[in-house]
């Protein structure tokens, strides 16, 4: 569907959020990607930061970002464990947008401090030793990534998973004081394809083998028959537990809590 034209020109710019949040959430229904991307932008004064992994639904927005010349940041968090194939799409993308996308990786301390405690494939140990990893690795290098943003744009799907399955287009996410946007909150797997083909958008290949939702090497498969589409992440884990921090639960707010403890100890 077509944007409106009227409905971006009564967006509000405002330091309200929640006015905000209101007004995107009740003119998405109406806007495809492109003018959902351009709606956020124009309801936000400040800066606007998209965090891409280089997957299927984070290709689909860039494509959307990149093609408008939109002013949004287009960053990456470079963990130090993505495949090669990740590193392929991500230098692929860079020659068909003639871009170059800003990495962001965790502390070099960090990760010493977090090896010499749990070595190498350490995380295999436990939910939390896991926790730990991508805290290290992902959450704290997005707080850098975020820094001084009003918005965060991510590639959130609502049937991605029974933890997503409420996401919205526009929330406040209080806990990063920012407003955060899903502009595919209500798409599907199969939508997201079909615009990157429309498009001839450069695509992960590990899509191609089974891997449907793509993460670091050694924590990611290809998802078999039947499975759901984040099976494959964290695998060896109790089901319900895969997710690596970025969009908070319980789980990981604890694993924050020890961090910081450990930290300050």
């Amino acid at each position: 569907m077509s944007p409106s034209v009227s409905a971006l020109k009564a967006l509000p710019v405002s330091d309200d959020r929640e006015a905000v949040v209101a007004h995107l959430n009740a003119i998405a229904g109406g806007l495809d990607l492109p003018g959902r991307l351009k709606a956020a932008r124009a309801a936000l004064a400040g800066k606007l930061t998209f965090t891409t992994s280089f997957g299927l639904e984070d290709q689909a927005i860039a494509h959307a970002i990149l093609d408008q010349g939109l002013d949004i940041d287009l960053v990456t968090l470079d963990t130090g464990r993505l495949f090669q194939e990740t590193h392929d799409v991500w230098a692929a993308t860079e020659a068909r947008y003639g871009v170059r996308i800003r990495a962001v990786a965790p502390e070099a301390s960090a990760v010493a401090a977090l090896l010499a405690d749990q070595g190498a494939n350490g995380f295999r140990n436990s939910v939390a030793a896991r926790q730990d990893c991508c805290h290290v690795r992902k959450v704290l290098p997005l707080k850098a990534a975020l820094d001084g943003a009003q918005g965060w744009i991510t590639g959130l799907r609502a049937d991605q998973s029974a933890h997503r399955a409420a996401v919205p287009f526009a929330a406040i996410d209080a806990e990063r004081g920012l407003i955060k946007i899903n502009p595919l909150y209500d798409w599907t797997r199969d939508d997201a394809v079909a615009f990157t083909r429309q498009h001839a958008v450069p695509v992960n290949e590990l899509h191609g083998r089974g891997f449907l939702s793509i993460g670091c090497a050694p924590c990611t498969r290809a998802v078999q028959p039947g499975e759901p589409e984040r099976a494959g992440r964290w695998w060896w884990e109790d089901e319900g537990k895969n997710e690596c921090g970025l969009h908070a639960n319980p789980l990981h707010l604890a694993a924050r809590a020890k961090f910081k403890e450990a930290q300050h100890s």
